[in-house]
C-alpha cells in the first residue's frame, strides 16, 4: 500500500518546540553559571583591589573579608538552620589560642597550625553541639553563650600553657619564628581567601539536599524529622562546618595581632556582630551575609572617622531602623518585592507586624 509523506504547510516550522526547549535549557543554565561567574569577577575584583591601597585601608578591607568569612560561618547554624549560637566567638578563641600555643609551645608552622585550629574548633563543635542542640530557642542561644565564657575563664587561669590574662605572644621574628610574619599584603589575601572559602561552602550548601535538609529543621523540625531527616546528624554538621571556618579565621586573627588576650578572643561582641550582619543582610541567603558584613564595617569605619565621639550611638541608630524597616533582612526584601510587586518599606513593616 503506497504511503504519503505529508507536505508541512508555508510558514510552519516543525523545529519550533526543539529550537524552543533549546533556549530554554540555554537560559536554565546561564541562570545557574550567573551566581558562580559573578562570585569569580568578585573575587579577581578584589584582588585588583588591592594593589589600589595604602596600608592603613588594606588593613581595613582585610578586617572586611574576616567578618564576611564569620557571618557566613554563623548563617550555616544561625540561618540555615534557624539555631541561634550566641557563643559562636568560643570557635573563633578556640581556633586562635590553639594557634597560639601550638606555635609557642609546639613550635609548629602557622599553616599546620592554621589547619589543626580549624579541626580542633569543629571537634569541639562537634563535641558540645551533641547535647546543646537538643535544645531549642532562647535555650539553645544562652547554652551556647555560656560555653563560650565558660572557655574564656578555662584560658585565663592556664597561664602556664595559654598565658592566662597577661595574654600570649606568636613567635614572628627570630630564631623562635617558624613562619614568617605575613605582613598587610599576605594578610588581605589570606582573609581574602577565608572569605572566598567560606562563600563557596554556604553556596554548594544552598544548593544541595544538606541546605535543603537545613531549611527544613528551621521551618518545621518535627516535620522534617517525619520526613526521615536525620536532624540530630544535620544539625551537628552544620554546627561543626561553622566551627571549622570560625576556628580558621580565629587562627588567623591570632596571627595577625601576634599577641593576644582572653578578653578579645573570646569578646561575645564579636558574635553579635556577626548575628548583625546576618540579620540586615539576609539570614538563610548566601549573599545576605556578604552584604551585611561589607556594609555594617564599611559604614562604622565611616562613622568612627567622622563622627568619632557619636560612632557607637549613631551606628545603633541605623542598625535599630534597619532591623525595624527589613526584618527579613535585605535580600530576602528584594526577594520578596520583586515577587509581589511591592516596594513600600511601611508595608513591610505592617506585613511582619513591627
Amino acid at each position: 500500500m503506497p504511503t504519503s509523506t505529508r507536505v508541512p504547510e508555508q510558514g510552519m516550522t516543525p523545529e519550533a518546540p526543539e529550537h524552543s526547549a533549546t533556549a530554554t535549557t540555554r537560559r536554565e543554565q546561564a541562570r545557574r553559571l550567573s551566581p558562580w561567574a559573578l562570585g569569580l569577577v568578585t573575587l579577581l575584583a578584589a584582588l585588583a583591589l588591592q594593589g589600589q591601597l595604602y596600608s592603613g585601608q588594606e588593613r581595613t578591607v582585610a578586617t572586611i573579608f574576616m567578618f564576611v568569612a564569620l557571618a557566613e560561618a554563623w548563617n550555616l547554624i544561625g540561618g540555615f538552620a534557624g539555631y541561634a549560637s550566641f557563643g559562636q566567638v568560643v570557635f573563633f578563641g578556640v581556633g586562635g589560642y590553639f594557634t597560639a600555643v601550638a606555635m609557642s609551645n609546639w613550635h609548629f608552622s602557622f599553616w599546620a597550625a592554621l589547619l589543626l585550629s580549624g579541626l580542633v574548633a569543629a571537634a569541639f563543635a562537634t563535641l558540645i553541639g551533641i547535647p546543646l542542640l537538643r535544645l531549642k530557642g532562647h535555650y539553645f542561644a544562652v547554652a551556647t553563650l555560656g560555653v563560650a565564657e565558660g572557655m574564656r575563664e578555662i584560658v585565663t587561669n592556664l597561664p602556664d600553657l595559654t598565658g592566662g590574662g597577661a595574654g600570649i605572644t606568636l613567635p614572628t621574628v627570630g630564631s623562635n619564628a617558624t613562619t614568617a610574619y605575613l605582613g598587610n599584603d599576605g594578610f588581605y589575601l589570606l582573609f581574602l581567601a577565608l572569605a572566598a572559602m567560606s562563600v563557596l561552602v554556604a553556596a554548594l550548601v544552598a544548593r544541595n539536599k544538606f541546605g535543603y535538609a537545613l531549611r527544613a529543621i528551621n521551618q518545621d523540625e518535627d516535620a522534617a524529622a517525619a520526613m526521615g531527616i536525620n536532624t540530630t546528624r544535620a544539625k551537628v554538621v552544620a554546627f561543626a562546618l561553622s566551627g571549622f571556618i570560625t576556628g580558621l579565621v580565629g587562627a588567623s586573627y591570632a596571627f595577625q595581632q601576634v599577641t593576644i588576650f582572653p578578653e578579645r578572643l573570646f569578646d561575645v561582641d564579636i558574635t553579635v556582630l556577626m548575628i548583625i550582619m546576618v540579620v540586615i543582610g539576609g539570614s538563610g541567603t548566601v549573599l545576605g551575609p556578604l552584604l551585611g558584613a561589607v556594609a555594617l564595617q564599611l559604614l562604622s569605619e565611616f562613622l568612627r572617622q567622622n563622627f568619632t565621639d557619636l560612632h557607637t550611638f549613631i551606628l545603633g541608630g541605623i542598625i535599630v531602623v534597619a532591623v525595624i524597616l527589613l526584618p527579613q533582612g535585605l535580600v530576602n526584601y528584594v526577594r520578596e518585592a520583586r515577587h509581589t510587586k511591592e516596594y513600600s518599606l511601611l508595608g513591610n513593616v505592617r506585613r511582619y507586624r513591627l
